[in-house]
């Protein structure tokens, strides 16, 4: 099954952490917002790689981007307030507006996100 994927778990897959057994299957049939693609690039850096090391490690992944429109923009907008209590970034909210999108669950690595209800699925690998 698809899935809009949150750049937590494109990560835990990368660095192999908890939850990665649970997710690496999906980055081949998820999608994931430029937002979240980018994200995951930023946190490679943050981590010590290149951008070159990154770009290659990134590409190699083969993910399938849905770019950051304008509806994109305005549903992760809406999401603000219903999330803003569980902390959720901007980042968040487009892979949740993704997944409305596309109707298909959330993947995230993230627990607080299973403290919102905005009539997404919304599935935690660890």
């Amino acid at each position: 099954m698809s899935c809009a994927l949150d750049s937590s778990v494109v990560l835990a897959v990368m660095w192999g952490e908890a939850g990665a057994e649970n997710a690496a299957d999906q980055l081949r049939t998820g999608v994931i917002s430029a937002v979240n693609y980018s994200e995951t690039f930023g946190k490679l850096i943050d981590r010590g790689l290149t951008r070159e090391a990154a770009e290659t490690a990134i590409d190699a992944l083969a993910l399938r981007v849905v770019s950051f429109d304008e509806d994109q923009a305005l549903a992760a907008g809406r999401l603000r307030e219903t999330t803003r209590g569980a902390g959720l970034s901007l980042a968040d909210r487009a892979c949740l507006a993704l997944a409305a999108a596309e109707g298909v669950p959330a993947l995230t690595a993230d627990r607080a996100w299973s403290r919102v209800d905005i009539g997404v699925e919304i599935e935690v690998i660890r």
